[in-house]
């Protein structure tokens, strides 16, 4: 079964990548990844123009159902990540690398964008305009005129293949407006979603919140989001030109929920609470389960049902 895919002008032998924030924080940690079996593309964590410690701990907590965070954007600086580029390409040079940028004030982001579009062994750039989990800094993406000037400005910028992170949207209107917004400028991709912001999750043994960041609000990951992965898929696959790649990013435990991201628009899909949970031989497994689900319905490629969700009539 052939689960190779393509994001623009970028090939990927994988439809598997990480999502931004796990196990690609280090050289090491992005190298590993770069060698794991089933891998299509590697994503840096969400990178800043200063190296940043984040919000103090603890700040991540797992339960069955997922997970939820408010790490604030620890990272190496976007420095760091351009200089890992030059040894990603000469090491790596089928694995596909994409730096997650997300500066802190727009012009960080503009200064940010035009040194790493001179970086040939930098892929791709998503632009990280979700990150929910930094105090007293709101969403840029909920806000559709600082959105709108962010493209305007970034687009100018970068020079490479470009692509949103968003996050999740839950009014039709607003999938409609920001669908338009995003058709105005040449996307290469959108990542829906990010985690569903200002969740709250109670420690039931210590009657305490889990995380302590933002007195326990943080992020919300895993199989509590997945519906809200689906429909911010679909929603986007039915809106958009087909030429804007959508990487589908929540909720995936397992090969069915691979299928249907796919099924609902996803060109790619990205793992983030399950490769926490279970390190990075999740995308061999996944990718094996994919294959099976797809010799038992007779689809050769993910292009045979790849947003091909049927409504009931």
């Amino acid at each position: 079964m052939n689960l190779s895919t393509h994001i623009q002008s970028i090939d990927l032998k994988s439809i598997f990548m990480n999502a931004s924030g796990v196990y690609c924080t280090t050289q090491n940690e992005l190298q590993t990844l770069s060698n794991a079996k089933s891998i299509g593309a590697v994503v840096s964590k969400s990178a800043t123009k200063d190296p940043r410690l984040g919000n103090p701990l603890p700040r991540y907590f797992e339960t069955p159902l997922g997970s939820i965070n408010s790490m604030g954007l620890p990272n190496e600086g976007y420095e760091y990540y351009a200089r890992y580029a030059d040894f990603h390409q000469k090491n790596c040079p089928n694995v596909p690398y994409i730096v997650s940028v997300a500066g802190l004030y727009l012009q960080d982001n503009l200064q940010i964008m035009s040194e790493l579009s001179q970086i040939d062994g930098i892929s791709a750039i998503e632009l990280n305009l979700s990150c929910p989990n930094i105090p007293n800094k709101s969403l840029i993406a909920y806000d559709y005129q600082q959105t709108q000037k962010a493209l305007d400005l970034v687009s100018k910028r970068c020079t490479k293949p470009l692509g949103l992170k968003l996050p999740p949207y839950f009014d039709v209107v607003d999938f409609e407006r920001y669908a338009r917004l995003f058709s105005q400028y040449d996307l290469a991709f959108i990542t829906s979603i990010n985690s569903i912001p200002n969740g709250l999750i109670v420690d039931f043994e210590t009657e305490t919140v889990a995380i302590k960041p933002k007195n326990g609000l943080g992020g919300l990951g895993g199989a509590y989001i997945k519906p809200t992965t689906l429909a911010n898929i679909h929603l986007f696959y039915e809106l958009m030109d087909k030429k804007v790649a959508i990487i589908g990013c929540g909720g995936i435990e397992n090969g069915q929920d691979v299928f249907e991201h796919i099924l609902c628009g996803a060109s790619a899909v990205q793992i983030g609470t399950q490769l926490m949970k279970e390190g990075i031989g999740v995308f061999e497994r996944l990718a094996t389960e994919l294959q099976a689900i797809m010799k038992q319905k007779n689809y050769d490629s993910i292009g045979d049902f790849k947003g091909k969700l049927k409504t009931i009539v």
